[in-house]
């Protein structure tokens, strides 16, 4: 992987930590750098970005405040993901938001145009990407 592709993953979470783009923004850089999917831990304040050549670049990202709760709210990441889409809170206050309803991370699938959400205990939600179809 070239010190391009690094730098592109880097800046998107930069980009994202600061709230100045929103997800369709920074997934139109992703695609840009030909990501296929990453992964983002919110308990460890990471992204691991991976393409389809299987390497990958992990990043540093701000901490979330806040500890996840135990038991994980679909309903309270859905809230959270309209929000965000709305452009009514930044990605930090999504991050928040997605961790008080259970949040631990979430994956996401640029070819699947979806979005894994988890919790502590391995439950799961789907969100997909704006115009995708389940």
């Amino acid at each position: 992987m070239n010190a391009t592709l690094r730098q592109a993953v880097r800046e998107c979470s930069a980009l994202s930590d600061q709230g100045t783009e929103n997800f369709a923004q920074i997934l139109g850089r992703l695609i840009a750098a030909g990501v296929e999917r990453y992964h983002a831990d919110l308990t460890r304040a990471e992204k691991i970005y991976y393409w389809p050549d299987g390497t990958s670049e992990q990043v540093a990202n701000a901490p979330v405040t806040g500890e996840a709760a135990a038991d994980f709210s679909a309903a309270g990441v859905e809230v959270a993901v309209r929000a965000a889409q709305a452009g009514t809170i930044k990605y930090e206050e999504f991050c928040e938001r997605a961790v008080r309803a259970g949040c631990v991370g979430y994956h996401v699938h640029i070819v699947g145009k979806r979005v894994v959400y988890y919790g502590r205990s391995g439950d799961s939600h789907v969100e997909w990407f704006p115009g995708a179809r389940a």
